[in-house]
């Protein structure tokens, strides 16, 4: 996609007719159209950057509001449960944060008896689609980074299932404004992460945009996992925090100012090789207790009695155009009581 150009950034039609699909079409879409037909392979071109920049963000904003790109985004973020958003030309849209990623692919797996619902509870498995990526300009090691992993989640372990579904998205930050972790072996994934203002002062914008629109900016919830698969008269249970953790035994992929792209590739694969020969291991881990503290230019989190309940494993990724432009997660819409549908900040989408 053009540098200029930002493709459907706005709820359209495709994201109202939504109503599920299959894992086998994710699948293919992000591995369509590779940036590099065998990663590392000698001859293969670098990794593209796509600029996450200031003017990109305040693009629009003239006349007021009118066609501020970045409100757009923001909504359908949070309005649209669409998969994958192709657009009339199948370019997909502009990610004005988060532009460079990796997608992976894997299974979901709950091993622990829970108190939870859904797909927190213990014996769950389903397949998972996920894209790790950089939040902000910078996407080398030895930089500031907020790292980052959202995941789709499906209510099957068949990749070739028949119906579509719908999926139950999450995302898990490390600092919204980002870190110096030099290794992904070492970063804490959240659905509420920390937020240190003042290494990133614009990212104010993404915090007042999200708050405007959805009330809080910093917490993921993830009762959409909770909900998955979950009888109608079942009560929704969810943790009210979730963090990712890379299993210890992971190696840890060298190299002085790596792509962390290169660096979840790196773990999966071996170079110019196209066979995967590893697997990417995340524990994860739940709790409800946990507090918010405020501070000058930061918001901390602290909590208590984590408990590991489950793994998500990748067996497969790709960089990629449609991972970048195409594939689409969705914002849980803030509730103000996570277990109630009630309690929803925004009304749900209306279709077509």
């Amino acid at each position: 996609m053009e540098q200029d150009h930002f493709g459907i950034e706005q709820i359209t039609q495709e994201d109202r007719a939504y109503s599920g699909s299959r894992f086998s079409e994710v699948r293919e879409a992000i591995f369509a159209n590779p940036y590099q037909q065998i990663w590392g392979s000698e001859g293969e071109p670098p990794l593209p950057h796509h600029e996450v920049t200031l003017g990109n963000m305040f693009r629009g904003i003239l006349p007021p509001g009118k066609h501020y790109f970045f409100g757009q985004a923001s909504k359908r973020t949070v309005d649209s449960h669409a998969d994958l958003r192709w657009g009339p030309d199948k370019k997909g849209f502009r990610r004005i944060i988060h532009s460079n990623g990796v997608c992976l692919t894997g299974l979901w797996e709950i091993t622990e008896k829970t108190a939870y619902s859904g797909y927190f509870s213990e014996g769950s498995r389903g397949l998972l689609v996920g894209r790790y990526s950089s939040g902000a300009n910078e996407v080398h090691r030895g930089g500031l980074r907020p790292l980052a992993l959202a995941g789709k989640l499906f209510p099957t372990t068949d990749p070739d299932h028949a119906q579509p579904l719908r999926t139950a998205n999450f995302i898990t930050m490390e600092d919204i404004a980002g870190t110096y972790t030099a290794y992904i072996n070492d970063a804490e994934l959240r659905n509420a992460p920390e937020i240190t203002v003042w290494r990133q002062p614009f990212l104010v914008i993404v915090a007042l945009v999200f708050t405007l629109i959805d009330k809080v900016a910093g917490t993921r919830q993830i009762y959409p996992i909770a909900e998955l698969g979950k009888p109608l008269d079942e009560p929704t249970r969810a943790p009210e925090f979730m963090r990712l953790l890379v299993a210890p035994n992971q190696p840890r992929i060298e190299g002085e100012k790596l792509d962390v792209r290169d660096e979840v590739l790196g773990q999966i694969f071996d170079k110019g090789n196209p066979v995967p020969k590893r697997k990417l291991t995340f524990h994860i881990e739940v709790t409800d207790e946990g507090k918010t503290r405020f501070g000058l230019g930061a918001i901390r989190q602290t909590f208590k009695n984590w408990r590991r309940i489950g793994t998500l494993t990748f067996d497969n990724a790709v960089a990629s155009y449609n991972g970048d432009f195409v594939i689409h997660f969705n914002h849980p819409a803030w509730r103000a009581d996570r277990n109630n549908p009630a309690t929803a900040h925004r009304a749900a989408l209306s279709r077509p």
